[in-house]
């Protein structure tokens, strides 16, 4: 029951302060991780009412399911971006400003952190700037993707954008995976060739191999339904599948294999949208099917946010340097990577600040350094976590306000959904 009650009060929290902020003109992702801030420990949860609010981080954590499924779901619709009709016109632009990006962002963090490293000597370790500089890489695409769907955003900047944050997927667990092994070898005193190159190359092929035959798969047992329902029923039952099978990790001789679930989801919508003829009108229907599980995931976002971080003074200084340069990173990058790749002025000018949200990816990270490098990961993880909080609230008002600028989001002048004017 108290499971139940809870779901209930995450969306009827969602969806009251969504209400409460339209006056304001924000994302409804702003909104959402609001209203989970408000309903977590650090709030209303404090007063150990059932019902109200979240107790403790753990019992937040308690839902990881649903981030896992929402993710899921999430990648899957940023797959469908991925047509080769808007691939041929921007495949090329796109490739290689999620490359550059990527790369100026972690280089920029890597040298501001360093530079603090060699100024406070052991109190902040070479391990955990190099570490941190391939987090600062990860963008976040389920907050991308909420503000293009709320504001039906279209234009030369949206069909980058998406395909862009697809990308940052696989090029950040590469540089991480580098970074990491790099890291490790500081602290432990030898490297590990497998882990830097051998085991990120793995995963990300079988992740694409096992996301194309799971979309091959779809395509196939699709054609043997016809209702609608059941069609929406099958592509569900294929998404959960592609989590649930990313989740298996074995070894093989020493090598460890896995999948990342972003991966694996993209590419079962890419080979999807691609085969199947009447993907955009089963997409449509999927993305209404998903909403309140979008809802739900964002205000446990929300809650999940850890403001303890705030009594390190040492934290929050470090996080303004992360947060700094990697904005830098990310915004330069990209503003000259785009330029290079022929993008209209537009572009060139906005496309930086709409890939400045991070989170899920980056959290990741940071629990397996906190996992495998100690006290450092302890370090690492405070200073994502302040980075997170900073970069969730306004980074999707940083998104919508950059697509509006660039033409991609019309104003609507409407007050309501009833069209009065």
């Amino acid at each position: 029951m108290q499971t139940i009650l809870c779901m209930a009060v995450v969306l009827l929290a969602g969806l009251i302060m969504s209400r409460l902020i339209k006056p304001l003109q924000l994302p409804a992702v702003t909104a959402y991780l609001i209203a989970g801030i408000l309903i977590g420990p650090f709030c209303l949860g404090r007063l150990g009412i059932d019902g109200l609010g979240f107790s403790s981080l753990e019992q937040v954590e308690g839902f990881g399911l649903v981030a896992d499924i929402a993710l899921g779901f999430i990648a899957f619709a940023i797959g469908n971006e991925f047509r080769l009709s808007q691939l041929k016109e921007t495949g090329k632009q796109a490739t290689i400003i999620g490359i550059v990006q990527a790369f100026v962002a972690t280089l920029a963090v890597d040298i501001a952190l360093i530079i603090v490293h060699v100024i406070v000597g052991d109190k902040f370790s070479l391990a955990a700037a190099v570490t941190l500089g391939a987090i600062a890489a990860a963008t976040a695409p389920a907050a991308t993707l909420m503000v293009v769907r709320q504001y039906k955003a279209k234009g030369k900047l949206t069909d980058l954008l998406l395909p862009i944050v697809a990308l940052d997927d696989a090029v950040g667990l590469i540089i991480f995976a580098v970074s990491f092994g790099i890291a490790k070898a500081f602290t432990l005193g030898h490297v590990n060739v497998v882990s830097i190159i051998v085991e990120p190359i793995i995963e990300i092929v079988l992740s694409i191999v096992l996301g194309a035959v799971l979309g091959v798969l779809l395509n196939f047992a699709e054609r043997f339904f016809h209702s609608r329902s059941k069609r929406l029923s099958l592509a569900v039952t294929f998404v959960l599948l592609a989590v649930a099978i990313s989740m298996l990790k074995f070894n093989v001789g020493g090598i460890h294999i896995g999948f990342s679930s972003l991966l694996v989801c993209m590419m079962l919508g890419t080979l999807f949208c691609n085969l199947c003829d009447f993907s955009e009108e089963l997409m449509d229907r999927c993305d209404r099917w998903t909403a309140p599980l979008f809802i739900m995931f964002f205000v446990l976002s929300g809650a999940e946010l850890d403001f303890s971080v705030f009594g390190d003074m040492t934290i929050i200084i470090i996080g303004i340097i992360y947060i700094i340069f990697r904005s830098l990173g990310k915004y330069f990058g990209t503003m000259v990577s785009a330029k290079a790749a022929g993008c209209d002025k537009d572009t060139v000018k906005y496309l930086g600040i709409t890939l400045l949200p991070q989170a899920g990816v980056a959290l990741g990270m940071s629990v397996i350094a906190r996992q495998e490098l100690g006290a450092d990961g302890t370090i690492i993880r405070n200073i994502v976590l302040f980075g997170v909080l900073i970069y969730e609230l306004f980074g999707p008002m940083a998104t919508k306000i950059a697509l509006t600028k660039a033409g991609n989001i019309i104003p609507e002048h409407r007050k309501s959904s009833r069209g009065v004017k």
